[in-house]
């Protein structure tokens, strides 16, 4: 049966540094596991767990290691790479542009940065600093994190429903975005 199931979501396709990566820590967790192993070998032959001169699996981490250490083992060095983007996007698209402009989210599968403009004017400006914006972008966090700056633009007023509308108007709202 060469059926395919409709209901599964298709896996994220990984580039060729990220299945690299990932099978650099799995090599690193089986022979991780296999030295734990024979060490827990050694000391049930000795009489049970002994602390010593040399650092071993029990010592403390500090905790800048413990979340590298974390964020590598599960996989997530592109999320916290974006996260710190969103962090520093003063820094990355300049002040006046950071001042208008303010990113929103990130989508990991499409790989497309959502910002969204205070005004009509500053999301033109956006959309055509998109290709220099994505390349500074790329540069900084690594090639193809991302594709493409999706910008919007400013939200219009709430929308009031009252008594005095016209039927089927839409009031202020085609001014906006």
């Amino acid at each position: 049966m060469s059926e395919e199931q409709p209901d599964r979501p298709k896996p994220a396709e990984l580039s060729g540094v990220d299945l690299a990566r990932q099978a650099l820590v799995a090599a690193k967790e089986q022979a991780r596991a296999r030295g734990a192993a024979a060490q827990q070998k050694k000391q049930a032959r000795r009489g049970g767990l002994r602390s010593g001169a040399r650092a071993d699996g029990r010592d403390p981490l500090p905790l800048g290691a413990a979340i590298n250490r974390l964020i590598t083992e599960r996989g997530w060095e592109t999320p916290a790479a974006v996260g710190g983007v969103m962090g520093r996007w003063p820094q990355l698209v300049g002040p006046e542009v950071a001042q208008h402009c303010e990113p929103q989210k990130y989508d990991e599968d499409a790989r497309i940065l959502t910002v969204q403009c205070d005004s009509t004017a500053w999301a033109t400006q956006l959309r055509l600093l998109a290709p220099t914006l994505v390349a500074r972008l790329n540069e900084d966090l690594g090639h193809g994190t991302v594709k493409m700056i999706k910008v919007l633009g400013p939200g219009g007023p709430a929308r009031r429903y009252g008594s005095l509308r016209a039927p089927g108007s839409k009031g202020p709202g085609d001014t906006y975005g």
